[in-house]
Order: structure tokens, then C-alpha cells, then sequence
């Protein structure tokens, strides 16, 4: 298992659970060192995935949105809609699971390649200080992301690749500064702010929050730095002169109708490797662990068989994403992409007065689960430019 992030992980943990052996290879020496990931996720999330309490920073019960006219919007739930985790305790909690039903987990170790030899696959690693490791086994899973790093990278297709780069820190502040933003998910919308793409405040502990930036690559436009946004960021929502905890960043990449290879013989991609992150609001945790969820009894049926579980794989991940995946990556790449001119944040402050209506919940349930239908006739002609 190549990365153990919450894909990798997580199927780590469900093949160990089925007594399979399991070696799980990452890269970091610490699971908790990088962890991007904004790591919001609704109430009902945890309990399918059964994740401890202890993982969670904060929960959340409020939308703030501030739109292109610098206009907060405000949406309120009775109680809590969701949490915000702590992504590197998820990840360490992932893999020491994974390791307590008898996986073998080797850190700071990169997969340099992986090959068929006498029936078997033979996985060769570097380790600390130049060491070297060659392991076998019946089946290699390619979970390093947007890396692609044995699955291979995309081939040109007629579908493009969308990817999405992305900066957050995590900020140390005063009591009365972190109560303004402690019970919410805050996003910053517009092209002024910050141009095809967006900005967030979410809570974490006490004392925390973490502030951050994304935005679409677009080869046909100047783009500013991910560092010029943040600082402009921490101006607009009075965070300047924050102490910062820790910085980290990085990429996100899928395509809309999901029809890359998803491995080949007994060499299968998984999580953000078949593009499970979704566009729309950069979500990844409870898509990446689907996708370990949906494959993991394939390959336990498929263990000492010839039987690939591919074309199963790929069928269960589709239906399991569901039909209004490929509508909210076309909703993503309309909204970040075009976010570069008043005309679009023109459209976008309608779209935004027409939730206005919206309750919390509602909200939560179109950017969560992607329930566009009562919105149809409008994010129709938002979609279309209109």
C-alpha cells in the first residue's frame, strides 16, 4: 500500500481487519508533518466512518460566506452540522488502527518503482539514509494521490485534467479573535480576493484556526502567488499579525467524468489516484476512504484467484459517488476557473442572493452532498454563463 493517507490507510486497516497481509509504505517520517487538508466534514460523516471524538479540533454549526461586494451572508443551524478534524492525528489514528490488526507500517520510505517477476510483484523502496528494500507481494496499491506515482500519470485525453493548488496555515490567536470564527466554516468568494478560487477560515482548538487559499492553475492567465493571496487574506478577515503554527500545501487534481485508468493487472490506484477529491469545495477524506471501503471486499474476494476486481471497482467508486459527481465538477470548474472578472463575480453574487433563502441545513446538503436538484433552473444558468 503506497501512501498512508486516508485512502491508503484506511484499506490498510480493512485488509489487516480480514487477517490479509499488509505493508503500508508513506513517505514522512511523522504522519502528522503536512497534513493539507481543510478536514471539514458533516455530523453524519463520522458516525459512517467511525471516527473517535478525539480526532475532532472543532465542530460546526454555521455557513459565513463573504461575496465579491465584501458582504457577509450568514446561514444558522440549531445544532451542529459538522466537524472540522485534525488531519494528522486522522492519519496517524489511520495507520496505527491499521498497525494494531497487524499491518506493517514503514515511514520516511518512497516507492521507487514496482515491476512483475516470477509471478509476484516486486515493489522496490528507499529508505532513510539511502537504504534500500525490495518487497513482494500479490498485489500493489497506488495510493500517493495526485502523484500518480506508480499508476503513471494522466495520458492526454478528451477530458482535461483539472488541478487546484492550495495553501493554509494554521494561526495561534487571542480568545476573543478565535470566538468570531469558532462555531463556522467561513469562505472568501470573489475575484477580488482571491481569482479562480477561495478563501476559508475554519475553527480547529481553542486558541486555533486555520486560514487558507486555493486556486485553480489556468495556463492561459497570470495568476497570482499563493502567498500574495494569503497575506491579502489575513488583511481582509483581521488575522494579520497571527502567530503561525505551521504552513503547509499542496495539489489537488481530478477530472470531471473520472475516466482515467484506474490500474492495470494486479497494480490498482486509490483515493485522490482516481480522482476522488472533489473540485467543488477541494473535499477529499470522505471520498478517499469510500474508495478504500469500495475495494477492499474486491480484493478479499479476489485474494488466491485470477480474478481482477477492476471493472467491479470501477462501477462500485462510480456508483458510490453518484450521479451528481460529474455536475459538481462542471459547478467547480465554472465557478473557480471563470472567477477572474466583474462579469463573473457579477454571476456569482446572484447565484449567492439566491441562497440567501437557503437554511443551514439545506446549504450543507447541496455543498456536501451535492443536492442540486432544488436549485436546477439556477445553477443552470449559472453554469451556462447566464
Amino acid at each position: 500500500m503506497v501512501g498512508a493517507g486516508p485512502a491508503g490507510a484506511e484499506l490498510a486497516r480493512l485488509l489487516a481487519q480480514a487477517a490479509v497481509s499488509v505493508t503500508l509504505v508513506d513517505r514522512l517520517p511523522d504522519l502528522r508533518r503536512g497534513a493539507f487538508s481543510s478536514a471539514a466534514l458533516p455530523l453524519a460523516a463520522l458516525a459512517e466512518l467511525g471516527l473517535p471524538a478525539e480526532l475532532v479540533a472543532s465542530r460546526w454549526s454555521q455557513w459565513q460566506l463573504l461575496g465579491p461586494q465584501g458582504q457577509w451572508r450568514q446561514w444558522r443551524a440549531a445544532t451542529p452540522l459538522g466537524a472540522v478534524l485534525d488531519f494528522g492525528e486522522l492519519r496517524q489514528w489511520l495507520a496505527q488502527q491499521a498497525q494494531a490488526w497487524g499491518a506493517q507500517l514503514l515511514l520516511g520510505w518512497s516507492v521507487q518503482s514496482t515491476a512483475e517477476r516470477g509471478g509476484v510483484l516486486c515493489t522496490s523502496l528507499r529508505g532513510p539514509a539511502g537504504a534500500r528494500l525490495e518487497l513482494e507481494s500479490d498485489w500493489v496499491i497506488d495510493a500517493s494521490g495526485a502523484a500518480r506515482v506508480l499508476v503513471g500519470p494522466l495520458q492526454a485525453q478528451a477530458e482535461p485534467l483539472v488541478t487546484g493548488v492550495g495553501l493554509e496555515w494554521l494561526l495561534a490567536v487571542d480568545q476573543p479573535r478565535w470566538q468570531s470564527w469558532r462555531d463556522r466554516l467561513s469562505f472568501v468568494l470573489g475575484s477580488r480576493w482571491v481569482p479562480q478560487g477561495y478563501g476559508w477560515v475554519f475553527p480547529m482548538a481553542p486558541g486555533q484556526l486555520k486560514l487558507g487559499v486555493c486556486r485553480l492553475l489556468d495556463a492561459g492567465r497570470p495568476q497570482p502567488s499563493l502567498h500574495q493571496l494569503q497575506q491579502g487574506l489575513l488583511q481582509l478577515t483581521g488575522l494579520r499579525g497571527a502567530q503561525v503554527l505551521d504552513r503547509h500545501g499542496g495539489l489537488i487534481r481530478s477530472t470531471i467524468q473520472r475516466r482515467e485508468s484506474h490500474g492495470q493487472g494486479r497494480l490498482l490506484g486509490l483515493g485522490d489516484a482516481v480522482s476522488t477529491a472533489n473540485l467543488l469545495g477541494g473535499e477529499g477524506i470522505r471520498h478517499a476512504m469510500a474508495s478504500a471501503r469500495v475495494l477492499a471486499p474486491l480484493l478479499l474476494k479476489s485474494l488466491g484467484s485470477d480474478q481482477s476486481p477492476l471493472p467491479a471497482y470501477r462501477r462500485g467508486l462510480r456508483e458510490k459517488l453518484g450521479w451528481r459527481w460529474p455536475i459538481s465538477g462542471r459547478l467547480a470548474r465554472r465557478t473557480w476557473l471563470g472567477l477572474h472578472s466583474p462579469k463573473a463575480d457579477q454571476r456569482l453574487e446572484l447565484l449567492l442572493s439566491g441562497l440567501e433563502r437557503c437554511r443551514a441545513e439545506e446549504l450543507s446538503a447541496l455543498l456536501f452532498n451535492y443536492q442540486f436538484e432544488r436549485y436546477g433552473p439556477r445553477l443552470c444558468s449559472y453554469l451556462l454563463g447566464r
